[in-house]
């Protein structure tokens, strides 16, 4: 990450503006642009305030307020100036842009006659979350997920900003391109909401190895079903379980064969298993390895690692 990916994100005019933000690449999280509300940004956890000249302050007061003229602006500009060609981004409420970062949008939304959304006008909030690959980061983990040189499948459990999305994604990079513990193996993501691979016109920005096919911006259910037809993974990856209808379609890829790799929110193991939809789990074997993570734990916050059966394999 560097300065200048940041500046890339707005119009040439206003880059100056943003410098010391950019000057904390490494650590700035988001940056929150809200018509006629303070500029935000989230530095390392802490939420900061930009003023009028571009330097971080700590009071809201001494903010200086997003334009809507600007703003639109600088959506323009993350469209390439063709808010057209990235229409089906912006029903879905984000875009993803190079480097992988992805902006949420929020305004106005358009319903059709079945109350879904069509497409959105009048989008005046907007969330560029930085995006950060950490290499390594399931070092620690990957000795757990092989057993007699095959990879396990793994449900990573964390709450929403636990760095489940991120671990999820260097043990992709890793059991792909190959470690210590087993070869390479072909492995398929879907990727609905661009967070994994962060493809930007179709190329990952993120590295996710040398054997690693993405479908991005698909549901899960229905890229799960096409990958497995069209890709033929040893292993599956999608992030963020949300109902049966997922679990149905990761038994039916269990049942082809593949190994998966999955991420659910979830505070311990109890609290994941209490959901009606994840109860018959461990009675069916689906996962291997249950890895919960806190920020609070130990190295790159695994809290603990559980087998098929949820038993502990090591345990804060």
């Amino acid at each position: 990450m560097c300065e200048e990916e940041i500046l890339r994100l707005f119009p040439e005019r206003i880059r100056g503006r943003w410098q010391e933000v950019a000057g904390q690449a490494e650590k700035l999280q988001e940056i929150r642009l809200r018509a006629g509300k303070p500029l935000t940004i989230l530095v390392d956890g802490k939420e900061w305030f930009v003023d009028a000249r571009g330097r971080i302050v700590d009071r809201q007061e001494a903010a200086a307020r997003q334009e809507s003229a600007e703003l639109e602006e600088i959506l323009k500009h993350l469209c390439q100036y063709s808010i057209y060609a990235f229409a089906d981004e912006i029903r879905q409420g984000f875009l993803t842009v190079q480097g992988g970062h992805r902006v949420g949008l929020a305004g106005q939304a358009l319903l059709n006659g079945e109350d879904r959304i069509v497409n959105m006008k009048y989008i005046r909030y907007l969330n560029i979350r930085i995006s950060h690959q950490v290499r390594g980061a399931a070092d620690p983990l990957i000795p757990l997920l092989y057993e007699s040189g095959r990879v396990m499948s793994t449900l990573l459990i964390s709450p929403p900003g636990g760095g489940k999305t991120t671990m999820l994604r260097d043990i992709i990079r890793q059991i792909s391109n190959g470690t210590a513990y087993g070869r390479g193996i072909n492995v398929s993501v879907v990727d609905e909401r661009s967070e994994i691979a962060g493809s930007y016109l179709g190329i990952a920005q993120n590295d996710v190895g040398i054997r690693t096919d993405v479908l991005d911006g698909c549901p899960k259910v229905e890229g799960m079903m096409r990958l497995i037809r069209t890709m033929s993974p040893q292993a599956l990856a999608v992030d963020e379980l949300g109902g049966i209808e997922d679990l149905r379609a990761l038994r039916m890829a269990n049942g082809c064969g593949c190994k998966l790799l999955a991420t659910i929110h979830g505070g311990s193991l109890e609290e994941v298993l209490h959901k009606n939809y994840m109860r018959c789990s461990i009675e069916e074997e689906l996962f291997e390895r249950y890895v919960v993570l806190d920020r609070g734990a130990g190295a790159w916050g695994i809290a603990g690692v559980y087998d098929r059966e949820g038993k502990p394999c090591i345990k804060r």
